[in-house]
């Protein structure tokens, strides 16, 4: 068995790509994408609401092609990587 943050990155990869290209590109999320990323995937999706994940898809999409790529998910990711690490102190 791997090393856990060998795990953790590999399924961080997996759960995008298991979103990704359900429409259109399938290397990116389009809004509809990551809503249904974020609400299945996370424990504090089901209390977002659809103008919350409007405006993260706003700021996560850095090169405004109304689309979540790769590089912004990830950026994503480590934010919210910061923000459970502040909940911890």
């Amino acid at each position: 068995m791997g090393c856990p943050l060998d795990q953790a990155i590999g399924t961080l990869v997996v759960i995008f790509h298991k979103y990704s290209g359900k429409e259109g590109d399938k290397n990116t999320l389009s809004k509809k994408e990551l809503k249904e990323l974020i609400q299945k995937e996370l424990t504090i999706g089901a209390k977002l609401k659809d103008a919350e994940i409007s405006g993260l898809m706003e700021d996560l999409d850095r090169n405004k092609d109304q689309e979540v790529n790769f590089q912004e998910y990830v950026t994503f990711l480590a934010a919210l990587a910061m923000i459970y690490n502040d909940a911890l102190k």
